[in-house]
């Protein structure tokens, strides 16, 4: 077993694909659209849980409120007073670049030839170090930030073209990768989405105003009408005079959706390409039952993430689905590394069987990823510690044998489990009596995406865009920028 992939010594780390970012942008007439960002944001808390921030326009200025920590730790009622105003803008934070740091809290506020311009951003800047350079060869900016948003901010507000569409295109001829951005002026919200579609944006409406979110259940908090998902390179303008969007012409006319949205990403009950991320789920474990089927008594999945797939399994298989593991569900984040000899503490403060339930039983386990291997083997010695006969493992996303560089902490290649073990030296290293993926083929009937439409790159390494494989989530830091 190479060093790599040898469990740490300490805490077990997280064995999912790191969350990316959630955005939110609220234009309302009716003057509380700080407090609906907020609720905004603590629906999509899911996303990121570094930090967190508001920014809010009155027509005269820019003010941000943001901080490290969860939502309902940042934000107090004395807190909205200064935030007051028609628009705002929302950002939850997990660092795919840059350091989890308060500099890199966003929104970002910078100043530039239009004034003060706050924003943030969902995505991840491939060449944001050259950007970076460019701006302060160019334009002598400077930096208070290590993270790509705030390249993209600079870029935005020292760009040349006439109106705020013009901008924005003009920025797009230049950034490689992905992206979704809320930003505004002190009079104008500005959602934009990368040409390729690969990070998710949404629009609906509300009592006269506009949304624009990250996902379609933010909207459903707020009480916003979801209407549409915005079109890969399409940027939104809100103003007094309403909104206005248009599509940059420079465009493939590719839509490439990250494929770990529907996979893991998003809350089951948001709308993502046109589809219900929870039936989606329930039809990819019914495919990975037709590929993979095995006798056993009892399907159960890793909760929550996994529950829909679990329960789509079990349909399709015939076999009864049954809860086998419950979830401490208030678990956050803990800088306390146990020893050596408590190092399961991580997997049992987040799981506990059902003993009464296993006992005895041939498992199928449902999961929707396997990155490092460093937590699985650890849920399949707390079910066989259950009294599990049987643990035969079914993960219903292709093995990951690649890293990600649009957005999402995938981990390095070298640290990926697939992309050093087969099949069966992964079964063995996990404890299973039996592993099964699904393949790329069986995702891509379930999604649609048979002719294109997603990006599945840490699958199969067909990056929609040229990439620097050694690309360090910290180049920003190094005097380049970071993301998100």
């Amino acid at each position: 077993m190479s060093s790599e992939l040898e469990l740490p010594f300490g805490r077990v780390p997280f064995d999912h694909p790191k969350e990316e970012c959630g955005v939110i942008g609220v234009f309302t007439p009716e003057g509380e659209a700080s407090r609906l960002a907020f609720f905004g944001l603590f629906a999509l808390q899911h996303r990121g849980q570094e930090s967190a921030g508001i920014a809010a326009a009155n027509g005269e200025n820019v003010v941000v409120h943001a901080d490290m920590g969860l939502v309902t730790q940042i934000f107090r009622e004395p807190d909205f007073y200064p935030l007051a105003g028609n628009m705002a803008i929302g950002h939850t934070r997990y660092s795919t670049s840059g350091s989890s740091e308060l500099c890199n809290a966003q929104p970002l506020l910078v100043n530039g030839h239009y004034g003060p311009l706050a924003l943030a951003n969902n995505g991840n800047i491939i060449n944001a170090a050259q950007l970076k350079k460019q701006l302060q060869d160019n334009w002598n900016c400077t930096f208070n930030s290590t993270t790509d948003s705030e390249v993209i901010a600079l870029m935005l507000n020292h760009s040349s073209g006439t109106t705020w569409e013009e901008r924005i295109f003009q920025c797009m001829r230049q950034l490689e990768g992905a992206y979704s951005i809320v930003a505004q002026t002190k009079d104008t919200m500005i959602a934009a989405r990368d040409p390729l579609g690969i990070r998710p944006l949404c629009l609906g409406k509300l009592n006269g105003g506009w949304v624009v979110a990250s996902e379609s259940c933010a909207l459903d908090h707020i009480g916003a009408e979801y209407l549409r998902e915005l079109e890969p390179g399409e940027v939104v303008i809100v103003d007094g005079n309403g909104l206005r969007s248009a599509i940059w012409s420079g465009g493939t006319g590719r839509r490439n959706l990250c494929v770990f949205e529907l996979i893991y990403f998003a809350r089951p009950d948001s709308i993502m390409d046109g589809q219900l991320v929870h039936t989606v789920r329930q039809q990819l474990g019914a495919q990975l039952a037709i590929e993979h089927p095995v006798e056993a008594d009892l399907v159960i999945g890793i909760p929550d993430s996994s529950t829909a797939a679990a329960i789509g399994y079990a349909q399709e298989s015939g076999i009864p689905y049954s809860e086998g593991l419950i979830k401490n569900r208030y678990v956050g984040r803990t800088f306390i590394e146990p020893e050596q000899r408590l190092r399961e503490l991580g997997v049992r403060q987040k799981f506990n069987t059902l003993v009464e339930v296993i006992q005895g039983k041939r498992l199928v386990v449902v999961d929707d990823s396997i990155v490092r291997g460093t937590t699985t083997p650890h849920v399949v010695n707390l079910l066989r510690k259950g009294g599990a006969k049987e643990v035969h493992m079914r993960v219903c996303a292709p093995p990951i044998k690649h890293p990600c560089f649009m957005g999402v902490d995938m981990a390095t290649r070298r640290e990926l489990l697939a992309a050093n073990k087969t099949l069966d030296e992964i079964s063995e290293y996990i404890g299973a009596d039996s592993l099964g993926y699904l393949s790329v083929k069986g995702l891509m009937k379930v999604v649609g995406g048979s002719d294109g439409g997603f990006c599945d790159a840490c699958f199969t390494g067909n990056y929609p865009v040229p990439v620097q494989l050694e690309l360090s989530k910290f180049a920003l830091e190094h005097g380049s920028p970071r993301s998100n």
